[in-house]
């Protein structure tokens, strides 16, 4: 089996892959999936998230010792979730030999205006400040992040009880949108295999960030045509799907056969 470790964005958790955890393993050959919480989200929300994505990096590390896996293991990261995933594949290369990076952005690649659209920043300041119920909240996240959602009542509903039961608080999401926003890429790629996947229709993060970081990293970029921004949501089987064209084609570039012990 091939550990995939599964890393989400700014205030989600693991219970919001929802059913593509399934998908994936039943899409992609030999895939076991672990999910993540970064601190300040889910099962870890009672912590104070880190203010630089390299501490983000360093707590996923610590986690995967602690799940005494064998390395090195896969990472598919989303948004903040692929910055940690870069960061940690740059401190520790023997953790991770590739990665799937969905919808990020990362400075110096792209400018302010590319990774949050400006028709975003009314909305999400809304979101910080206003009122409202739970499900008002959720549901407004879901309009920010999805484009296909004909089951929005249920995903919203499923959403409504991740928050009730790990809700996250407003100095943590604002230390993670810290994070991000401060984050710093190197200016070459990580030595681990990268994929970049993107939606057209991402009207959060624009998809000019994916394309610029695909030339200077020189990654492979595949680009959904009508997903939003959580495009594992919107569109989980051709996430999947693409992950195993990918690894299909080239399986020696995907796998590093780790110097010593693999666990160490």
């Amino acid at each position: 089996m091939t550990t995939w470790i599964f890393l989400r964005g700014l205030t989600r958790e693991s219970r919001h892959w929802g059913s593509f955890t399934d998908t994936f393993e039943h899409t992609v050959p030999d895939a076991r999936v672990i999910t993540l919480d970064l601190p300040g989200n889910g099962d870890l929300n009672q912590l104070a998230s880190p203010v630089r994505v390299e501490e983000m990096a360093e707590h996923c590390h610590a986690a995967l010792q602690a799940l005494d896996v064998a390395r090195p293991c896969k990472v598919l990261a989303m948004s903040l979730g692929a910055m940690v995933a870069v960061a940690w594949a740059g401190a520790h290369p023997q953790d991770i030999d590739s990665c799937v990076l969905i919808n990020t952005s990362m400075r110096p690649f792209s400018p302010v205006h590319h990774r949050l659209r400006p028709r975003n920043y009314l909305p999400l300041l809304r979101l910080a400040v206003a009122g409202g119920t739970i499900r008002e909240h959720e549901h407004a996240i879901l309009g920010l992040t999805s484009q296909l959602r004909a089951d929005s009542d249920t995903v919203t509903a499923a959403w409504t009880r991740i928050h009730e039961a790990h809700p996250v608080t407003g100095a943590n999401a604002l230390r993670q949108l810290l994070a991000a926003a401060r984050y710093r890429a190197p200016a070459e790629k990580p030595a681990a295999a990268m994929l970049l996947l993107a939606s057209t229709r991402d009207t959060l993060v624009n998809a000019a960030c994916s394309r610029a970081l695909a030339a200077a990293w020189h990654c492979e970029l595949r680009l959904h045509p009508s997903a939003g921004h959580d495009l594992p949501l919107d569109d989980g089987e051709w996430v999947a799907e693409q992950v195993r064209q990918w690894l299909e084609r080239s399986p020696d570039h995907h796998t590093r056969s780790p110097a010593g012990d693999a666990r160490r």
